[in-house]
């Protein structure tokens, strides 16, 4: 799902392409992207874009008379600027949408449906599609200590709560935690005032240093290349890759659809966390340390060595 830096770059992206043009029409090739009927769409052809700007993992595209296009690209939503008129793709393309400098085009990979359009007028209507959660980039440490404190949840979930920071995601959230030498499964209210205070600036300092790598990767062009998995970065989407840090393989654990990467080493004391796709077989087999772990691999691998020599032996020559 695009977060955080992707939003921004992709708004800086539009904001050099289409502030000030006018939005001419949109073509939906499926009529369960927009998810509004009040105002219509066609209200909002032929009006200028006045502002673009970001509500959590949403682009806003502003436009005269109070008007406001809200796109949410949910997981496998990605835009694609092209030259006026250009069509919609075909099998993936979910719309296009005409401006009077060029056409936005947006896909979705996958069978399922996500992404979602709406139309809302004035600032009352775009609150009603804000989910509230705390601008980490516009806040303070204090704040950040309150929105993390409101509920006790374990860090993952907090920091990818939309109702508690906003544009946080599963790619980031990882990234994050590995900076900030954190456990993804310590409660929130567990924290010391220096682990906040760690948590606080890692969660700036990873979202700033990712922006400005999008920036630098997308140059004048518009960025094409939105993926969760990055070159660069430290654990998300590396498991048994080796920590930038320490050298310890990333591990893993795996719930539903998402999955978390930390560093044993960096973020946990050396222990590892149950991954809840393994240790409902494994039960009290599951390895707790990566020496354990170490073990049980090694012991496997001596295993199928003994096996094999066995079989070996009992080959004799045929008569």
């Amino acid at each position: 799902m695009p977060e955080l830096p992707d939003v921004v770059v992709y708004i800086e992206a539009l904001q050099a392409r289409i502030a000030g043009a006018r939005f001419e029409r949109a073509r939906l090739a499926t009529p369960f992207l927009l998810r509004s009927v009040d105002p219509p769409l066609a209200a909002a052809s032929g009006r200028r874009v006045t502002a673009l700007r970001r509500l959590g993992k949403r682009i806003v595209i502003g436009l005269e008379d109070d008007l406001f296009l809200v796109l949410h690209l949910m997981i496998a939503g990605r835009l694609h600027w092209r030259k006026p008129g250009d069509r919609v793709p075909g099998r993936i393309g979910l719309a296009a949408f005409d401006f009077s400098s060029g056409t936005l085009t947006l896909t979705e990979a996958g069978t399922k449906r996500r992404a979602a359009l709406h139309v809302v007028r004035g600032e009352a209507g775009l609150r009603e599609q804000d989910p509230g959660g705390v601008e980490v980039l516009e806040t303070d440490l204090e704040a950040f200590r309150a929105a993390l404190g409101r509920e006790n949840h374990t860090l993952k979930r907090s920091l990818t709560d939309p109702g508690i920071f906003s544009g946080i995601g599963n790619a980031y959230s990882d990234e994050i935690l590995h900076r900030a030498r954190l456990s993804p499964v310590k409660h929130s209210r567990q924290l010391s005032a220096e682990e906040t205070a760690r948590l606080f600036d890692a969660t700036r300092a990873t979202l700033l240093d990712w922006c400005e790598r999008l920036r630098v990767e997308a140059g004048d062009t518009f960025p094409e290349g939105v993926t969760a998995f990055r070159e660069g970065m430290a654990v998300h989407g590396r498991y048994g890759k080796p920590c930038p840090v320490c050298g310890a393989p990333v591990q893993r654990i795996v719930f539903a659809d998402n999955e978390t990467n930390y560093c044993a080493v960096c973020q946990t004391g050396g222990r590892l966390l149950a991954d809840r796709a393994l240790s409902r077989l494994l039960k009290q087999d599951w390895p707790r340390t990566l020496e354990e772990l170490e073990e049980r691999r090694q012991a496997g691998r001596r295993g199928v060595s003994a096996r094999s020599t066995s079989a070996n032996e009992g080959i004799g020559p045929s008569l």
